[in-house]
């Protein structure tokens, strides 16, 4: 009988694919080009606050935004060699929406260690939200 998958592994999987980037990393990559996805619903970035340096992609269609080939994509997938840093909550949703853009050819799609709270804690820019929000919120309390 075959052994079932859990997320656990689905999400080791997809981060074994990636660079991820801790928050500093991530900054440093966003100065020298790099396009910042935050795909947090509009609820999460209102309670937590926003990156003014990010573009906003829900996760539900990441992919048709950032595939070059597709005819719904923005203006900065301009192709496959953007290097593209998925940011969520706490850096779980971002890593497999990463591995999801490296499976369509985006071979420099990585994360941030972290997430949003990562990135906050680590004194980068952020504008609104509730900072209180994020002290004792917990790990893997929204798995975002």
């Amino acid at each position: 009988m075959t052994r079932r998958r859990t997320i656990d592994d689905v999400l080791a999987d997809a981060r074994a694919q990636l660079h991820r980037l801790d928050p500093t990393e991530a900054w440093d990559a966003l100065e020298a080009g790099a396009l910042l996805v935050d795909i947090r619903p509009a609820a999460q970035r209102a309670a937590e606050g926003e990156l003014p340096q990010a573009v906003v992609i829900e996760r539900n269609v990441l992919e048709w935004r950032l595939d070059p080939a597709s005819a719904h994509r923005i203006p900065a997938a301009t192709g496959y060699d953007v290097q593209v840093i998925v940011l969520c909550s706490e850096g779980y949703t971002s890593s497999l929406a990463a591995a999801a853009l490296a499976d369509l050819g985006l071979h420099r799609a990585t994360d941030v260690v972290g997430g949003f709270h990562a990135w906050a804690a680590a004194g980068l820019p952020v504008t609104g939200g509730d900072r209180g929000a994020l002290v004792g919120s917990g790990a893997h309390s929204h798995r975002s």
